[in-house]
């Protein structure tokens, strides 16, 4: 009886739930029992019974609801007092109707009210849960009745020796009781611990998925800035080598640096995916286009390596379909590079079918085959895991991380679909992506690039202006008017770059030094209010990720100081572009954003993409005014 105490913030607060789960079954018993009986003890007193039986239940249910709610988890102070009273009344209540079955219908009566008294304390020892407390208040008060029983058969006049029988029965039916307690404590002591184990083992689990989720942004971020470097710096040296050595040299840092940006791209896809932090996008775009585009990039590789590269069925596809057109094209793109990589002959071949479904859907299904060695069937099961190559040393022959296919099945299952493939020794592989992507409306504007009107456009805005010979001192005469304002050369760029770091404000200095600018820096958001506050520019660059004031909120405090710059363009410079942290500069007041590693052509896309709309914001402005 000493555990009456002791398990009461385990198994206590479980027990009354289990309790309170089974009050219906308890009244239909009741009216069962009830309906059964009234023949023997009149439907008056089964009806009377009934009604008091049902008022108990609901006693029960309103003195431990706090504890049903959560609320409270111990039998503490004056509530637990009267809900024991409570819980000895109802069981006391139920295994009551003995007596009168004794008293009536005698023997008969009295063999019935065991039976009932049998079933009632079985299913009071289940509902305990283990807790000695419940087993005591809905237990024993039935057991005590069922004590009875003897009486009633010497009463009765029952020989000695049936009246000692039934008595060894009871004490035995009590041990059984007793036992299957103790069976249901230990199991559900057993139970809460496993619960507890796992509880901590997931916070465990979280918190290392959280820690590293966080590591990998923290790495992520300080990584992509030497890798600008590299990117940029090459891109300079590649502009002054010349032919021959030099250029090779130039070319292989390049190489070097986008295999870095490629891997960790990989590994941020990876963890956001392990995370749940990954999503699709969902707008309308070219499938053909896209498509096309994906085998143009692939041809010249193809040729180097003196493969085919062959698509069939393109005229089977719909032009305008809706979802993320850049994680498909990453899917395709990782699928024909692990094509083109274990492929030393023969040919690659994209076999595109897509038919509509039932409702008005395109059903997408792309076939990439090789004629490399194919794989085993041991090699397909483990095909999808993450860092598997390196197993086999696949890593130090062919490169990579062994991270592509696993993202790219992920990513189509993220999109409904399904990535399979098909293989065999010697008979090459094919792997199968299949996804439906909803019909497009409308094409959606292309990405900022330096499309030749876009790059008129920042050859206009950017241009030095022209050098001009001396003119020659002009006679003595009358004055002569000043040539129009609109003849006078334009005033360079104006451009803030903000950034923690210097290797990033030295690489977006070097990407715009060929272009006429007037560069300033600021090394935190601070710094770069500061300089808002003291001249007027004509673009910021603003780094997301900084100390003390972040590029988000520096933005948000631009905008809503109403000074010389509230309005000027802000191009986001941040390393995570996923579609809520886009959405987060947005709302911040950012016009664009470029991503990181920073390279000649995002930097200055982005720079003529907000150009242009300022310069068409500029003229629709002139038009309503005008």
């Amino acid at each position: 009886m000493t555990q009456i105490a002791d398990d009461a913030p385990t198994v206590w607060a479980p027990a009354i739930r289990q309790r309170r789960k089974a009050m219906m079954q308890r009244l239909v018993m009741g009216a069962a029992t009830a309906l059964v009986f009234s023949p023997m003890l009149g439907w008056r007193f089964s009806a009377t019974w009934m009604v008091l039986y049902t008022l108990i239940q609901f006693l029960e249910a309103k003195v431990f609801a706090p504890v049903v709610a959560g609320k409270i988890s111990s039998p503490m102070g004056w509530r637990g007092a009267y809900g024991d009273l409570v819980l000895i009344l109802n069981a006391g209540f139920f295994g009551g109707m003995t007596i009168p079955l004794w008293i009536v219908g005698g023997p008969m009566g009295g063999i019935a009210g065991a039976v009932l008294l049998s079933a009632g304390m079985i299913n009071s020892v289940i509902m305990s849960a283990g807790s000695m407390r419940i087993f005591a208040c809905t237990v024993l008060p039935q057991l005590a009745i069922f004590a009875l029983t003897p009486l009633f058969m010497a009463q009765m006049g029952a020989p000695p020796h049936v009246v000692t029988a039934v008595t060894v029965g009871i004490l035995s039916y009590t041990v059984f009781c007793l036992n299957t307690r103790r069976t249901l404590f230990r199991a559900n002591r057993a139970e809460t611990e496993a619960r507890r184990e796992a509880d901590r083992k997931r916070e465990e689990a979280e918190t290392a998925m959280a820690s590293r989720g966080a590591f990998l942004a923290a790495v992520a971020h300080d990584l992509r800035t030497p890798i600008s470097a590299i990117l940029t710096g090459a891109d300079e040296l590649e502009r002054g080598a010349k032919p021959g050595s030099s250029r090779q040299q130039v070319a292989l840092i390049t190489d070097a640096g986008l295999m870095m940006k490629a891997l960790l791209d990989d590994l941020l896809d990876h963890a956001r995916l392990d995370a749940g932090r990954m999503s699709v996008d969902s707008r309308d775009f070219d499938l053909r286009l896209l498509v096309s585009q994906t085998a143009r990039l692939w041809a010249g590789p193809a040729r180097a390596k003196g493969l085919r590269l062959r698509m069939e069925g393109a005229r089977t596809l719909p032009r305008m379909v809706r979802g993320d057109a850049m994680r498909l094209r990453q899917v395709l793109n990782n699928l024909i590079s692990n094509a083109m990589k274990f492929t030393d002959d023969g040919a690659i071949t994209l076999r595109l079918k897509a038919w509509p479904d039932e409702h008005g859907a395109h059903v997408l299904l792309i076939d990439i085959e090789d004629t490399g060695p194919g794989m085993t069937e041991a090699q397909l099961a483990r095909l999808f895991t993450a860092f598997d190559q390196t197993t086999e040393g696949v890593a130090a022959r062919f490169g990579g991380s062994g991270l592509g296919l696993s993202i790219s099945r992920d990513l189509i299952e993220l999109m409904g679909g399904r990535l399979t493939v098909r293989s065999a020794p010697g008979q090459g592989s094919v792997f199968t992506l299949s996804v439906v992507l909803p019909r497009g409306a409308a094409l959606e504007a292309p990405p900022p690039a330096l499309a030749p009107e876009a790059r008129a456009t920042i050859t206009r805005a950017l241009s030095p202006p022209p050098v001009q010979a001396p003119a020659p001192e002009p006679k003595p005469r009358s004055a002569e008017p000043s040539p129009p304002e609109d003849d006078q050369p334009e005033a360079p760029l104006r451009v803030l770059v903000v950034d923690d770091h210097a290797i990033n404000r030295r690489a977006v200095q070097l990407i715009l030094q060929s272009v006429d600018c007037e560069i300033a820096m600021a090394e935190d958001g601070l710094a770069a209010l500061e300089a808002c506050d003291r001249a007027q520019f004509d673009v910021v660059f603003m780094d997301v990720r900084m100390p003390e004031l972040d590029g988000r909120e520096t933005t948000r405090r631009l905008r809503a100081g109403g000074g010389l710059n509230a309005a000027v363009p802000v191009i986001a410079v941040t390393a995570d572009t996923a579609p809520d942290d886009i959405a987060a500069c947005t709302a911040a007041g950012m016009n664009y954003f470029v991503s990181k590693p920073l390279t000649p052509g995002s930097l200055l896309g982005a720079l003529s993409q907000v150009l242009t709309e300022a310069a068409e914001a500029a003229d629709a402005a002139e038009s309503a005014a005008a």
